[in-house]
């Protein structure tokens, strides 16, 4: 009785929202709890995501905006969510504008696209406005869950069509000047992490690769989207590239 006092304590003393299970007071699992907005203009559209992503017990979807716009006022008043799935098109603002927007405000809330779009101009401007990740409505539910979850561990989901397009834009980007290039004080560590972020591993793959923890992986990485000045791993993989770091 006394460790699932405490550990009440603890779990609401971190957040609200947290889920946590006792069977007999025997043992306590403590779930901290995804908060996700969506913003979507399509009522069903949004009603099918949050109830596909609510099956998972790890994520909450806190609320629904049917613009950027809206959503803006939202988090304007309360921020306290940790991934976005954004519509692209929709009225009042679109997805990749109100994307910029929410990007520069809070950095720290994971921007997902969400949208039927599979063009390279949409996938090219989403990721500058500061998507972490573009996902096609065509996706399997399951899948989307999924793709919340890797968002939160820093990663980059999105649809196996539209991966291979952003690896084809970097291919193609213009190459930057030799008077243009720098080194933005990347470490060696740290270009060993970005140069297995090119060859497409995980948070977990580049752990085991170079002999370190999950954790110091999200730190290095952390520390290049600062030195870098970028937002997410495919800008933080194309600057590096311009510049000649990897």
């Amino acid at each position: 009785m006394c460790v699932t006092k405490l550990y009440l304590l603890l779990v609401t003393t971190i957040r609200t929202s947290a889920y946590f299970i006792s069977k007999e007071h025997s043992y306590v699992c403590v779930y901290i709890m995804i908060r996700v907005g969506i913003v979507e203009d399509v009522t069903f559209m949004a009603e099918m995501l949050k109830d596909n992503l609510t099956q998972n017990k790890q994520i909450t979807v806190v609320w629904h905006a049917f613009n950027g716009e809206e959503a803006i006022e939202i988090l304007s008043k309360d921020s306290d969510i940790e991934v976005l799935l954004m519509d692209i098109n929709m009225p009042k603002l679109n997805g990749i504008e109100a994307a910029k927007i929410i990007n520069k405000s809070w950095p720290s809330i994971k921007i997902v696209m969400s949208t039927v779009y599979d063009d390279e101009e949409n996938i090219f401007s989403a990721i500058l406005a500061g998507a972490c990740g573009y996902l096609v409505k065509d996706k399997s539910y399951e899948s989307w869950q999924e793709s919340v979850l890797e968002a939160v561990d820093g990663g980059a989901p999105m649809s196996a069509g539209i991966a291979k397009k952003v690896l084809q834009l970097l291919r193609h980007s213009k190459p930057v000047l030799q008077a243009e290039v720098e080194n933005f004080g990347i470490t060696i560590r740290e270009k060993e992490i970005l140069e297995n972020l090119v060859l497409g591993y995980t948070y977990d793959q580049i752990a085991v690769t170079l002999f370190i923890s999950k954790g110091t992986v999200r730190k290095h990485i952390e520390k290049i989207y600062r030195k870098l000045s970028v937002n997410n791993k495919i800008e933080a993989i194309q600057k590096a590239q311009q510049n000649k770091i990897v």
